[in-house]
């Protein structure tokens, strides 16, 4: 089994949750682990919460969601202000933020950045099951 899904969603907070919520859902229903079912779950609300945060000028944002039983890939698009994901540096220590990037490349495989300014931002990444 395989399912495929794209979501147009506002770039507002409660769009995370939504995404978090239909990302657990298409795992359970295809018995992924809970191990990789958490590490994708933080991967995609840190990739959701980059844009609500920092896509400036957009006002909408994309998320697809391709999961099989072996593999899932997660495409996070907006037409924001856009970034160069070469200059986000780690976080300092004690920071509350800054981390979500560095998240997204140790939980997530394969993962692929693209920015262009005020074009917007692609955050892609995926995980294999075993």
């Amino acid at each position: 089994m395989r399912m495929t899904v794209r979501l147009d969603l506002p770039r507002e907070a409660d769009s995370v949750p939504t995404v978090r919520r239909l990302l657990r859902s298409a795992l359970a229903v295809l018995h992924i682990d809970n191990e990789a079912q958490d590490d994708l779950e933080i991967a995609v609300t840190e990739a959701c919460s980059n844009v609500v945060r920092h896509a400036g000028g957009a006002e909408m944002f994309e998320v697809c969601l391709d999961v099989a039983e072996n593999h899932c890939s997660i495409d996070v698009r907006d037409n924001g202000a856009g970034f160069d994901p070469d200059q986000v540096g780690p976080a300092g220590p004690g920071s509350e933020s800054g981390r979500g990037l560095a998240l997204i490349k140790a939980l997530g495989e394969n993962v692929r950045m693209h920015s262009v300014p005020k074009h917007g931002s692609l955050i892609h990444f995926e995980k294999s099951f075993a």
